[in-house]
This record gives structure tokens, C-alpha cells and sequence, in this order.
């Protein structure tokens, strides 16, 4: 499978990038992609949700009507979660969200997400740059250039590239990491994924084990 690889000025190169069918033209497990995406966003939860319950809560124990002969349902506690001001019954408890998943189900998930957008006609491939200095204007001129300014945009680098990282920052948009930080979550949060030349033997060695 080859793909044009353009320069930062949105023009073709005149050569093409040959992207393994084992990694960018699979058969997408879409179980497997959906799988890894909630780990990913399991992860992301602090789970410190805690609210007091009966025992937590401070009042009387005295038991607050009799027994019998209310005409009312029997109670005790003023604490208990039927009163205004008592605790709440199975309230929400600190927990972990996170699960285990297998890593050929990983590997799996990320193969399927990169052909899903190979597919959709979504990745570019770059040839390597770099930056001076870090400058934001710099990295808008790369995303005008490639007519995705306006869109959600992953970069991938072969190797961490501190001008271009912080070039991107600011943008809300766009997000740079490296090949060995490839999730499949940010490949489908993203309209339009930017290969770097750099980034696909590592891409591909990473995902061919």
C-alpha cells in the first residue's frame, strides 16, 4: 500500500511511502477498538467520587419515635438516608475505573484504528521537519499548508521533537506524540492523522510483534 509523501508546504514529494498492509489494511475488529478507547477513558477517571453515608453521618442515636402504634413505617436513627439531613444510602465510594486488556487485543485495537482511517482516506504522511525555534505560527503554516487547520489533527514523530511539540501546544486542535505513544483512542478522536516518515518503521515494528 503506497501513499504520496508531501513536504510542510502541502506539496508532493514525488515519492511514496510504502505503509504495511499488516498494519494500515486489516479487516477492523471494531469490538477490539472500542475495548481499548474505554480502557483509555476509564484511566482518565480519578474515581475520588465519595459521598457519607449513615455511619459517616454526625447526629443523635437516639431512636426518635416508638415502635409501635404510629400508623407510621418503624424507624430509629435520625441518620437514616429516608430524613432530610441523613446520610445517603449506596452512595458513590472512591474506586479504580480501570481494567485489564490483553495486549494483542491493544495491538489489535491500534492495526484497526489505522486502517479504519486509512480507509476513510484520513492519513498523510510527512517527511521529517523540525523547527528552529518553537514558534506556533511555524506549526499553523504546516496545518494550512496540509488544509486541515480547521480540523482535529494527530502528528505522529519518529522521535520526540521538543521545537515541535511546543510549537503545537497551543492549539486545541492538534496533538503531536510519538510512535511509541500511538493510542487508538487519539487515532479516532482525530479527523486527520499526519504520519511523519520517521514515525512508520516504528509504527510498524511496534504493531508487527
Amino acid at each position: 500500500m503506497k501513499i504520496a509523501v508531501l513536504d510542510i508546504n502541502g506539496k508532493d514529494t514525488g515519492r511514496k511511502a510504502e505503509l504495511s498492509k499488516d498494519v494500515f489494511a486489516i479487516e477492523p475488529n471494531n469490538h477490539a477498538v472500542y475495548l481499548d478507547v474505554k480502557q483509555f477513558l476509564a484511566n482518565q477517571r480519578q474515581g475520588t467520587h465519595k459521598a457519607k453515608e449513615r455511619a459517616e453521618i454526625t447526629g443523635s442515636t437516639r431512636k426518635i419515635k416508638k415502635q409501635k402504634g404510629t400508623g407510621t413505617a418503624r424507624a430509629g436513627s435520625i441518620k437514616s438516608g429516608v430524613f432530610k439531613g441523613g446520610g445517603r444510602m449506596f452512595g458513590p465510594r472512591p474506586r479504580n475505573y480501570g481494567f485489564k486488556l490483553n495486549k494483542n487485543v491493544k495491538r489489535l485495537a491500534r492495526k484497526s484504528a489505522l486502517s479504519i482511517k486509512a480507509n476513510d482516506k484520513s492519513i498523510v504522511v510527512l517527511e521529517d521537519f523540525n523547527f528552529d525555534t518553537p514558534k506556533t505560527k511555524n506549526f499553523v503554516n504546516v496545518l494550512k499548508a496540509l488544509e486541515v487547520e480547521n480540523k482535529k489533527t494527530l502528528f505522529v514523530l519518529g522521535d520526540s521533537n521538543n521545537n515541535v511539540y511546543l510549537s503545537s501546544r497551543n492549539l486545541k486542535g492538534s496533538e503531536v506524540v510519538t510512535s511509541s505513544e500511538l493510542s487508538t483512542y487519539k487515532i479516532m478522536n482525530a479527523n486527520k492523522v499526519v504520519l511523519l516518515e520517521g514515525a512508520l518503521e516504528g509504527i510498524e515494528t511496534n504493531l508487527s510483534k
